[in-house]
């Protein structure tokens, strides 16, 4: 966390955070030390995460109208005159679920986005090379993608991060050995946090070949290309 961030949460009347249902969520975690006990806690809890596939419209659906329900319980502080904070893993803009409560309010409220470290970084940190050197381009790849669409957007890659694996690791590892690229990629799990695990990504098939936890991701380090 940055000290801006830290500044924010403890300053904020009202802190709020996304969770699974029965749990406070790895952001409140993170952020414990700087919740004080006169601050409103909002605990926005998810009505579904990965039980329904993401491509289907009652996830859709019913994710649009979580995030509504969302953006009115903080809009309801926003307009008695307490200010928000939105906790959120990495970058509010990489991925983050606050960015879909913004879209929703920042017309009617100003809001200030503070940039965090997202994970592909916290995750490269730890490999035994760079993530990208000299011309080498950078692709970030969500692993919800259709297989073929999966495997466009990775053959031209020069250096990689795969993101959302979850259920979706059987399909992933099929892409990457018809590239020829599982030699050259990692896995990493909860980087940053105690719990963090680095491992080379054919090595953690062999303990975890059908489902990888949230907290995870591959990567592929580029090589330097020179043009």
């Amino acid at each position: 966390m940055t000290f801006r961030a830290a500044r924010r949460i403890a300053e904020a009347p009202v802190v709020a955070y996304f969770c699974k249902r029965g749990t406070t969520g790895q952001a409140r975690r993170i952020a414990d030390a700087h919740i004080g006990p006169g601050q409103i806690e909002e605990a926005l809890e998810y009505p579904v995460t990965n039980e329904i596939a993401h491509q289907e419209e009652s996830y859709r659906s019913r994710i649009e109208a979580f995030f509504d329900q969302c953006a009115e319980r903080l809009a309801a502080h926003l307009e008695a005159g307490r200010s928000v904070c939105v906790l959120n893993e990495g970058d509010p803009y990489f991925y983050g679920s606050f960015m879909h409560v913004h879209l929703r309010l920042r017309e009617r409220f100003r809001s200030e986005v503070v940039p965090g470290v997202i994970s592909p970084i916290a995750a490269a940190a730890q490999l035994p090379a760079p993530l990208v050197m000299r011309d080498d381009t950078l692709s970030v790849v969500p692993g919800t993608l259709p297989e073929a669409e999966l495997e466009a957007a990775l053959a031209p890659a020069q250096a990689a991060v795969i993101m959302k694996l979850g259920k979706q690791l059987p399909k992933i590892r099929r892409v990457l050995e018809r590239l020829g690229l599982t030699a050259r990629a990692w896995y990493i799990e909860r980087a940053s946090f105690d719990e963090e695990r680095v491992r080379p990504l054919a090595e953690a098939l062999e303990e975890t070949p059908g489902e990888a936890p949230y907290f995870s991701l591959i990567v592929i380090h580029g090589e330097g290309v020179r043009r």
